[in-house]
């Protein structure tokens, strides 16, 4: 199995993918059936997966997502904590998400939770 690490950068390069990059991307990181859910989506497979990530791209254009704190795992299991970049620096947009691991390495399944949020 490749290292927690590993599959975190993959799952980071799926979400700073451009729109020429980001089906590839999503094989690269995710099982063909792959479960994403937090509090704003709820998603399978490689298509839902990237409609999601275009759609939190285009809500969020120049934004970069980028890890927050070390990577931690254990068995199949990996955590990790993450931030929402502005092309200022700024990062109003925080979480933390949990992944399970396929024996490829790949992510089987996503479960994230949003930590901060900008006021509406």
């Amino acid at each position: 199995m490749t290292t927690y690490d590993d599959a975190v950068q993959r799952y980071f390069a799926a979400w700073n993918a451009g729109p020429d990059e980001l089906e590839k991307a999503v094989a690269a990181a995710f099982t063909d059936e792959a479960a994403y859910t937090d509090p704003l989506a709820d998603v399978r497979g490689h298509e839902q997966l990237t409609a999601a990530i275009a759609g939190a791209r285009q809500q969020f254009p120049g934004f970069t997502f980028r890890p927050l704190g070390a990577v931690d795992g254990h068995h199949a299991l990996v955590r990790f904590g993450w931030e929402l970049v502005a092309p200022d620096g700024s990062a109003p947009v925080a979480g933390f998400d949990v992944a399970t691991l396929a024996d490829d390495g790949r992510i089987a399944s996503v479960s994230g939770f949003l930590d901060r949020v900008p006021a509406a």
